[in-house]
């Protein structure tokens, strides 16, 4: 990747939105060899979609609730097992292996505390070779960034 191709995915991150012919205008290319790039930029997976950015607290999900999982054991089949039924929970908006005392961090949303119950104990309880769970509730958050560095 070039400094160009850096402008371009910096601008597409502010604005997925925007038209190649926008974008080449503020990357300073034409329209045609701008496609090219970032249609190589698509193919090579550095950008790997669009979205929108949405306030989970205007859909109802004003609850951040971070999760430290403890496997019974931490070898490749139980963390595979794992991933595989932690995908299927919605509620689950990441999910990192860690190093350290916890082996998983998962940062889940809930419209409040009830619903946060709920899914444990009908959702993340329910998933074997669980050993503890600890759950820390955000506050309110201090910086979110949507954009990487580029």
């Amino acid at each position: 990747m070039d400094q160009i191709d850096r402008w371009i995915v910096r601008a597409l991150q502010k604005d997925g939105r925007m038209t190649v012919t926008e974008l080449a205008d503020k990357v300073g290319l034409s329209p045609t060899p701008c496609a090219r790039r970032l249609e190589r930029l698509q193919r090579d997976g550095v950008i790997t979609g669009y979205s929108a950015t949405v306030d989970p607290a205007k859909l109802g999900l004003s609850v951040s609730i971070f999760v430290s999982v403890e496997l019974e054991k931490q070898d490749r089949a139980a963390v595979d097992a794992f991933e595989q039924a932690i995908r299927r929970c919605e509620e689950v908006m990441e999910c990192y292996l860690m190093t350290g005392s916890r082996d998983i961090l998962l940062r889940v949303v809930a419209a409040d505390l009830t619903a946060f119950d709920a899914f444990l104990e009908n959702r993340l309880m329910k998933i074997p070779g669980i050993r503890n769970l600890r759950s820390n509730f955000a506050l309110r958050t201090m910086v979110r960034r949507d954009t990487l560095p580029a």
